[in-house]
């Protein structure tokens, strides 16, 4: 029996408008979709009507199945012949463990293509019209988790502040623990910020505050997950203010 292949395909921000070509070929025409919870029901509804849909969905401190299972499964799947779509939200490669799916699918002899999506950082800078980078404010941007093992012990020093533009996924539980960070690694309390929950999703909102404030803007504003924090001077210029309260009044 012929080995099925295993695809690592970014579904982007949730928009199926954002997905490239080959993702959406690919899930038209998969057999099996191994889909994070992450990705869009408008996304899941172009798969054919007798494809198998295999939610994965983690949530934190909560996990349908161990990352280590999710692989094997992946894996038994094409072993029996099946070519896979392993769905993921935003890119495979930025906070979605593709390199680990990937790894054990490669050391287990399995095919491997890797699709990449619009991440998650960029689908919700495009979306609120916030530039990453600027030549007038950021020339550098960081990507970090905001639930990475050791995260008070980790140095952040130097990801933000002048000209620099800092991105923190999975940081809404967190926002408290990050914001004192920051501020102890050198980082002034009065930087902008700006919170993008359900980015190029229908109920998407931009709030923006000042970093001490961050955790209480959270909580103020009941954001949830998924959403994005984004801090440094690109968050606060004037031009962005008008686009964010279009955005906001459109809802």
């Amino acid at each position: 029996m012929k080995t099925g292949t295993i695809y690592l395909v970014g579904a982007g921000p949730g928009d199926p408008d954002l997905l490239t070509l080959r993702a959406a070929r690919l899930i038209e025409q998969a057999q099996v979709i191994v889909h994070d919870g992450l990705v869009s029901r408008e996304i899941l509804d172009l798969a054919q009507p007798d494809a198998r849909l295999i939610s994965v969905a983690k949530q934190r401190a909560r996990h349908t199945l161990p990352q280590d299972q999710i692989n094997l499964l992946l894996i038994r799947e094409a072993i029996a012949g099946r070519d896979v779509v392993r769905l993921k939200g935003g890119d495979p490669l930025i906070f979605g463990r593709g390199g680990e799916e990937a790894e054990d699918a490669r050391a287990a002899g399995i095919p491997v293509e890797i699709v990449p999506g619009i991440s998650a950082a960029n689908g919700a800078a495009a979306a609120s019209q916030i530039a990453l980078t600027h030549r007038d404010a950021s020339s550098i941007v960081s990507f970090v988790a905001g639930q990475c093992k050791g995260l008070s012990d980790q140095d952040w020093s130097g990801l933000a502040g002048k000209g620099r533009t800092l991105v923190i996924y999975m940081g809404v539980k967190t926002s408290g623990q990050i914001a004192e960070k920051l501020m102890a690694d050198g980082l002034a309390p009065d930087v902008s910020v700006a919170v993008i929950e359900n980015a190029a999703r229908s109920g998407m909102r931009v709030v923006r505050g000042l970093l001490a404030g961050l955790p209480d803007l959270i909580k103020q504003e009941r954001i949830k997950s998924p959403a994005l924090i984004v801090i440094g001077d690109v968050t606060a210029r004037d031009d962005i203010a008008v686009s964010n309260l279009a955005v906001e009044a459109a809802q």
